[in-house]
Parts: structure tokens; C-alpha cells; sequence
């Protein structure tokens, strides 16, 4: 699987071209905001009607990273359901898939702004998780720096969706600095904030880099 091999806190990272995250060290991969039921939730509030194949599209191209990565661990960083009440909703087909994922890993749940109780599924829940030197959440604390934490120096978040423009064209973006990590949204229906937006200047260092998802993961300079 192709990827962009950088360092975080003295960590060798992976940003895989589907937009997943691979932690070779600890045999971990990370997926941030996979809203999963956003079709039937959509729906469901009187929004409008979509397609309603994005949960299994979803669950197939992580399944399939999963197949060829073969993690240990599994970190969900938030925002993995639509809302609390798209789990019930979750077809049979859908729910069984998702459980032959969750029982095969040891599978983190991190609670997001869109699923913030706790999910009745199988696996750990956690609002946020520190393993090493790196904190998992869901929402970057602007306030995080190396200096002022203790034996974690950096933190990887999702929440924003970021996306890059570059020639014209927009791809999901991984956002990476000194001390903080975005990671692209990793849901079939879910849109993206641009660089460009004030909210990811402000989070991100003048130095940062956006990495483009795609067949070939492409650093460049973040465009601002």
C-alpha cells in the first residue's frame, strides 16, 4: 500500500493513500471520522435523501486497508457515527461487518462532537487517549504545545476534514507540523474544510505540510 513515511514526536508515522494512518511500531492504524449512517441520518432529520451505501463503502475500504496493513490495534478518532442513534440503525449486513472488524483488533473508540455517548458496541471508548509520546483526540486543543505537556509531545487529531488544493484540484490532506497531526476524513460522504480556511492556519505551523491522499501521497507545503 502506497504511503508517506514522516516522524511525529520521534515516531516513524505512515499516511497511507486511503487516508488511514499506520503506526508500524505498535502495529496500529488510525482512521479519523468515518460518520458512519450519514445517508440514514440525513433522512431520517428531513435532510436531503442520499444515496444509502456509504456505510458499506465505508466498512469495505477499511476492511480492506485492515486486510493488507493487518494491524493489531485499531483507533477510531471520533465522529466514527453520524450521530448516537445511527448505530442502532446500522443494517444487519452492516452491523455483522463492523463486529468481524471490532473482534478481530483491539478496537479504540474516540468519542467525537457528532457521537459523543458511548456507542453499546464492542471495543474501548475513551474521550482521549495518550500512547507514548502521542495524544489521540478528536478536536485539536489549540492551546497543546510540546513545551508546556509532559511525556506526550504531540497530538493526532481529525474532526476538520481537511483538504488541499494544489493545480486546481482538491484531495483530502493529511495535516502534519512539530507537534500535531490532522488526519483526512476517512468516510464516503463526508465533505472537507479547505487549507485556506482560518481555523487550520491558525492550528497549524507556518512550516506545516499537507500530504495528499490518492495513489500517491504527495507532501507539499500547506497551502494558506
Amino acid at each position: 500500500m502506497t504511503g508517506y513515511d514522516f516522524s511525529l514526536a520521534d515516531q516513524q508515522l505512515t499516511a497511507l493513500g486511503s487516508g488511514a494512518l499506520w503506526w508500524q511500531a505498535r502495529k496500529l492504524l488510525c482512521v479519523a471520522d468515518l460518520h458512519l449512517g450519514k445517508s440514514e441520518r440525513q433522512l431520517r432529520r428531513g435532510g436531503t435523501a442520499l444515496p444509502p451505501y456509504e456505510t458499506r463503502d465505508t466498512l469495505e475500504r477499511l476492511a480492506a486497508v485492515i486486510d493488507q496493513i493487518r494491524p493489531e490495534t485499531v483507533i477510531c478518532l471520533g465522529d466514527s457515527f453520524d450521530d448516537d442513534a445511527a448505530t442502532a440503525a446500522m443494517s444487519d449486513a452492516d452491523q455483522t461487518r463492523l463486529d468481524q472488524l471490532i473482534t478481530a483488533h483491539r478496537w479504540i473508540w474516540i468519542t467525537g462532537n457528532h457521537d459523543p455517548a458511548p456507542t453499546g458496541l464492542a471495543g474501548e471508548a475513551h474521550d482521549s487517549l495518550p500512547l507514548g509520546p502521542l495524544l489521540f483526540r478528536h478536536i485539536a486543543d489549540p492551546t497543546f504545545t510540546s513545551e508546556s505537556a509532559t511525556d506526550v509531545t504531540a497530538e493526532i487529531s481529525g474532526h476538520y476534514h481537511p483538504k488541499a488544493r494544489l493545480r486546481g484540484n482538491a484531495r483530502p490532506a493529511f495535516l502534519a507540523d512539530h507537534q500535531r497531526l490532522i488526519l483526512p476524513a476517512f468516510g464516503t460522504y463526508t465533505g472537507g474544510l479547505c487549507t485556506t480556511h482560518e481555523a487550520l492556519r491558525d492550528l497549524m505551523s507556518p512550516r506545516a505540510l499537507a500530504i495528499l491522499t490518492g495513489p500517491r501521497p504527495l507532501p507539499c507545503p500547506m497551502p494558506r
